[in-house]
């Protein structure tokens, strides 16, 4: 039996090659993806680790436990005298210090570099960094750039750069050299610039260590001096030795590689699944046509368990080959992943490709495993026919040629029901975090059901597409005819297709429902051109005013004149936090709510109102750290006639409002702006139009039981003010918390005067550049404040949302790849079986042209079975997760992409039947006729 499988694979090689694609595509995925995430992981780590171990121990301020884990507390820096304290100890021979803060940056046209300033630092000797190109500064004129902000900004060794001091005041510094912060997060994702250690407190205002390096004495080990630094520091300071800092941070980079690598591998999953479709359907249609012969082997002596190991035992030859193929394949994918898309990812070029052993073995197991897996239902079908009944029986595949029986159409009915319920269950109960498990879950079951009524199917879609072709030609008709010969294999090749259409398509959906909605709610609730706002910065660089935080007056407001704790020109106080605008927007000092949520906070029943406890506090935004833009900024951009609406939106809080699950109500006013025309929301009570002073519009998790007409009180300088509740809004929109009106917002914060956001729109008519000139001239002087584009801000979104989906359809596109080759095989297969058939009909007329037409109109309409399915089921499911995800989700069909996904059916059917056709077409019509 050994020699007789042998002896087969060697003679009938050919019908396994469509096979062995399937699997050496799939491995050349997984294997691929293990060789480039070992070798991207090996990079992050000798880059980390090649700093780290530069010196022998690092010692960084230890974080504190915030009394309010709605206040986290930046950690106190270390100081001069503990850095020298360090210095004097015997196990040290070096250490110095790393100065860090911020620095505004300006980019070759006079504006602030990036959405926040990058890290400005002193480099000390010893330490972990050190130039990679050029050298460090040592004058008061010079500085070094982060590569990757050298790059970002266009700088090299040699240029002139502008820096803006504490003051605003612009000073220019000559780059010396580049340092490679490597995957540091503190340096690489925002930047840096290396100043003298003179200079960087000039430059930042900043004191104090925020990291000290160590160099061991002779005769001490790494790790003696890190327990002596760590004895004299104490609990002020985690202290490492550099090994062990160099492997948490590269644990750290690693935990972005460890996700990569298993976004890729499910990708891998997919093509491999597909391939499993592809390799059984091949399997089940050889043992069909072999079914004579494997029943010559029972008449002769052989056993059953002798035929259907015989059958593994091909699985495992084939499988193996081209597993080991697919290995080679994935190492040479690998390779060019990390040659051209490793520098993408901030990889090197010093550090060789990555081959483990677990890339190896895993390759080969998976392929092996799925073809043996896939082989075994029909390898089990083979044993089960008599031989004396497979001897009479013709080549075709009559064990594929069974009907559909009335158990398969019921069970196939009810997992379409089982689906359609389960996806009603999750409109019905609205957007939520088992949302899009359920409908996964959901399209799972409904996938199910496609494979068991696909028969049914196939017959189904053929007779009613066939109703036009055939009475387009004799190719037409035949073509019809034979896709319904055998619907379970046509369902079985068709499968395939429809996976990977059911993902792209649905994930198109989901896509452009997103874009759409996003797109939706800024023109709605945002109709403006363009959004001015000031340069985000941790540390106070920023040029944008801020209000510095002051002790609350006796009458529960903020002190006044709260903007003198702010330097010159709106400059803040060097102990001012800002928080990032995602924060503060989403929970400032306090944000709302999740949807749903009910806080729960003290409400006057005897009056109906609301009011914040005694003695609370009303806060400015620049408490929060929000940086604000300048009045002559909205004055500049107000007096422009091209310029229809100028909206300032400004902000402040109210401490001690228990409604809020941290104690605080965030207040906005938007000055210029009708609200409920100029800018809208969704409400839950009441309505939006017609809002003035004396009114006030509530988020629903802040409304502490309040309703359309009864009152809010808020506290002020004057005294408390009452405001009736005109609107309660929904969670989670533009619109949050509480909005008042600009007059009862100047009573409550007399001191903001300046404006968190400013918002433009174009008078009707304007020229578009003109526009934009205009309101880049109006922040001309002032380079922190960033413009952006509302047009650009929708592009912007457009364009990362087809990045992604050309990404993942790309990945998914291995795995239609691999099911054309499955209807390639079947085509090929088939038309095999139909050797004498086709000679047949070539001696009654038929013509070598007509032949191959008929061939590709067979396997056009198995491929657009396929993609059809898998779109109607894209579409279904695409708006299902959509809307279990987004709140008044947009449903859009994307009508070209999913034209462009027919268009790729249609060519990849007459791709497929290329070979078949020629190799039918060329055979000799005396000899398939004289063929047994």
């Amino acid at each position: 039996m050994l020699r007789t499988t042998l002896a087969g694979l060697r003679m009938h090689k050919s019908r396994y090659f469509t096979t062995v694609m399937a699997i050496l595509l799939g491995v050349m995925f997984v294997s691929g993806t293990m060789v480039f995430a070992d070798t991207l992981n090996a990079n992050y780590e000798k880059s980390v680790m090649g700093s780290a171990t530069s010196v022998d121990a690092i010692a960084v301020p230890a974080a504190e436990e915030p009394a309010d884990p709605a206040e986290p507390s930046e950690p106190e820096p270390l100081t001069e005298a503990q850095l020298d304290g360090v210095r004097a100890l015997p196990e040290v021979a070096g250490a110095d210090g790393i100065v860090s803060g911020q620095a505004v940056l300006l980019d070759r046209d006079g504006r602030a570099f990036g959405f926040m300033p990058p890290a400005a630092i002193s480099i000390g000797e010893p330490s972990r960094f050190s130039a990679a190109e050029g050298e460090l500064p040592g004058g008061p004129d010079e500085l070094a750039l982060a590569g990757s902000t050298a790059e970002q900004a266009g700088f090299g060794v040699g240029d002139t750069v502008t820096v803006l001091d504490p003051a605003q005041e612009e000073r220019e510094f000559t780059v010396t050299g580049l340092v490679d912060f490597g995957v540091d997060p503190g340096y690489s994702y925002g930047g840096a610039l290396v100043f003298s250690p003179d200079t960087v407190g000039e430059m930042t205002g900043a004191t104090g260590y925020t990291e000290i390096d160590v160099l061991a004495s002779e005769g001490h080990t790494d790790e003696q001096a890190a327990e002596a630094v760590a004895a004299l520091l104490g609990d002020s300071a985690d202290v490492q030795t550099g090994e062990a800092f160099g492997l948490e941070m590269a644990e750290s980079a690693g935990g972005d590689t460890a996700m990569m690598r298993t976004a890729l591998l499910l990708f891998a999953f997919i093509a491999m699944f597909v391939a499993g479709i592809v390799i059984y359907n091949t399997f089940a249609i050889l043992i069909a046509q072999r079914q004579r012969e494997m029943a010559l082997l029972r008449c002769v002596g052989a056993k059953r368990g002798q035929v259907f190991r015989s059958v593994l035992l091909e699985s495992v030859a084939v499988g193996l080959i081209a597993s080991a193929l697919g290995v080679l394949a994935g190492v040479g994918i690998g390779m060019a992943g990390a040659a051209f898309g490793g520098p993408l990812l901030g990889m090197g070029g010093s550090v060789p490709v990555v081959i483990t052993p677990s890339a190896v073995i895993v390759g080969l197991a998976v392929g092996t495993v799925v073809t043996v897996c896939s082989a075994l239902v029909p390898a089990t079908r083979a044993t089960r026919v008599p031989p004396l009944a497979a001897l009479r029986t013709s080549a075709t595949a009559g064990g594929l040629e069974k009907g559909t029986g009335w158990m398969r159409v019921v069970f196939g009915v009810l997992t379409f029901l089982v689906s359609a319920a389960l996806v009603a269950l999750t409109q019905v109960s609205g957007p939520n975090q088992m949302g899009p498990v359920i409908v996964t879950a959901a399209a799972l079951i409904a996938f199910v059901g496609v494979v068991v009524l696909g028969p049914l199917l196939v017959r189904g879609i053929v007779r009613l597409v066939g109703v036009p072709l055939r009475r387009v030609g004799v190719p037409s008709m035949l073509a019809v005819d034979n896709s319904t010969r055998s619907p379970r294999r046509a369902a079985t090749a068709m499968i395939a297709l429809t996976v990977g259409a059911t993902l792209i398509t649905g994930y198109s959906v989901v896509s452009a429902s997103l874009e759409s909605t996003m797109t939706r709610m800024l023109d709605e609730q945002f109709p403006v051109d363009y959004q001015v706002s000031a340069q985000y910065s941790m540390d106070g660089a920023s040029g944008g005013d801020t209000v510095a935080e002051e002790a609350p007056a006796e009458d529960g407001a903020s002190g006044e004149d709260a903007q003198d704790g702010a330097g010159t020109d709106g400059v803040p106080a060097e102990d001012t936090v800002q928080p990032p605008p995602e924060s503060a927007q989403e929970g400032q000092e306090g944000g709302a709510p999740a949807d749903g949520a009910s806080p729960e906070g003290s409400a006057d029943a005897e009056d109906g109102g609301a009011s914040p406890e005694e003695g609370a506090d009303t806060s400015a935004s620049g408490e929060t750290g929000m940086p604000l833009v300048p009045t002559e900024v909205e004055h500049a951009l107000a007096e422009s006639p091209l310029l229809d609406k100028v909206i300032a939106q400004r902000g402040g809080t109210v401490e001690g409002y228990d409604a809020s699950p941290v104690g605080s109500l965030p207040v906005n006013t938007y000055d210029g702006a009708e609200l409920g025309v100029d800018i809208t929301g969704e409400t839950v009570e009441g309505e939006i139009s017609g809002f003035g002073p004396g009114e006030v519009l509530v988020s629903e998790g802040y409304t502490d039981g309040l309703g359309v007409g009864d009152t809010l009180t808020l506290p002020s300088p004057d005294g408390e003010v009452d405001l009736e509740v005109a609107a309660v809004l929904a969670d989670a929109q533009t619109l949050r918390g509480a909005v008042v009106s600009p007059e009862d917002f100047a009573t409550l914060f007399p001191d903001t005067t300046d404006s968190e956001m400013v918002y433009v729109r174009a008078a009707e008519g304007a020229d578009a550049s003109e526009v934009r000139d205009a309101v880049y001239t109006a922040v001309d002087d002032h380079p922190t404040m960033q413009v952006m584009s509302v047009a650009e801000m929708k592009n912007q979104f457009s364009d990362m949302m087809d990045i992604a989906f050309y990404t993942i359809a790309a990945m998914l596109g291995l795995a239609i790849v691999i099911a054309v080759f499955g209807i390639s095989n079947t085509m090929a297969l088939s038309v095999l079986e139909r050797t004498r058939e086709s000679a047949l009909l070539r001696a009654l007329g038929l013509a070598k042209g007509q032949l191959r037409r008929m061939l590709g109109v067979e396997a056009v309409l198995l491929c657009l079975i396929g993609a059809g399915i898998g779109i109607v089921l894209g579409v279904v499911f695409g708006w299902a997760a959509g809307a279990a995800t987004l709140p008044d989700m947009v449903l859009t069909v994307p009508a070209g992409q999913i034209a462009v996904f027919i268009a790729v059916a249609v060519l990849a059917g007459l791709l497929a039947s290329v070979l078949p056709a020629r190799r039918a077409a060329g055979a000799s019509i005396t000899g398939a006729l004289a063929s047994e």
